[in-house]
């Protein structure tokens, strides 16, 4: 068993992932700031969504489905990832190194909608996927159904991978379906503004309409649509 492969059974996780972060820390700095940029490594925690729920989301626009997918696909699995980024913190700790846990799904500049680090980018250059026409990560197996954290750290971790190149191709269902047109289909490109790709005042207006009216201000639809990981339903 592989040192990755022994942390995601430890953890409870399903994909795992480390990023050689050193080429890019201006990159970083200029997105993020001094306190996440100097850490020379990034491991990118994740666990897929249930399908089951996803599978609801898309067939009923309704409140009940809503409050279940936020519930288990953001709420519970974002507790999970954050117990899991804790113990990977103090276990690369308790071995001498720096470790920095970035919370899953946490937004620290609302006006933004961004993040302490960027999760997709992280899991992007640890080899796991592409980021994709919806600015989320896709991953070749389950698309972007899956939920990220990250812990920094300057341990001595050899890479996983590198960043993956695009594979939506001519794919634009994530834009056909967004219900304000959020996004602009320009493909991803380190460094670059994410204002170019995507229109996040829309967007948050439109979550903010649907917190008025289902009591929970979540969507989804560009996620359930990506045809990497697009699962019929089975009904046994």
């Amino acid at each position: 068993m592989s040192e990755m492969d022994a942390y995601k059974k430890l953890l409870d996780i399903d994909h795992i992932g480390v990023a050689d972060l050193s080429p890019y820390q201006e990159d970083i700095r200029a997105e993020f700031g001094d306190a996440v940029c100097g850490y020379p490594r990034s491991v990118s925690l994740g666990i897929t969504l249930p399908h089951a729920i996803l599978d609801q989301l898309g067939e009923r626009d309704d409140q009940p489905a809503s409050h279940n997918y936020r519930f288990h696909a953001y709420d519970v699995i974002n507790d999970r990832l954050n117990v899991a980024a804790s113990r990977l913190t103090s276990e690369l700790q308790r071995s001498g190194v720096l470790a920095l846990p970035i919370p899953a799904s946490q937004t620290v500049d609302d006006g933004r909608l961004y993040s302490a680090f960027s999760h997709k980018m992280g899991a992007h250059l640890a080899g796991l996927g592409w980021i994709g026409k919806s600015c989320m990560l896709i991953t070749p197996q389950f698309g972007p159904r899956v939920r990220w954290a990250t812990v920094l750290t300057n341990a001595t971790l050899a890479a996983t991978g590198e960043a993956q190149p695009e594979k939506c191709a001519g794919c634009t269902r994530c834009i056909d379906i967004c219900p304000v047109q959020a996004y602009t289909g320009r493909p991803f490109q380190l460094g670059e503004p994410r204002h170019l790709r995507f229109d996040v005042d829309i967007c948050k207006a439109y979550l903010n309409k649907r917190e008025d009216t289902y009591g929970v201000s979540v969507c989804g639809k560009c996620l359930i649509v990506c045809p990497f990981g697009y699962r019929k339903k089975q009904v046994a």
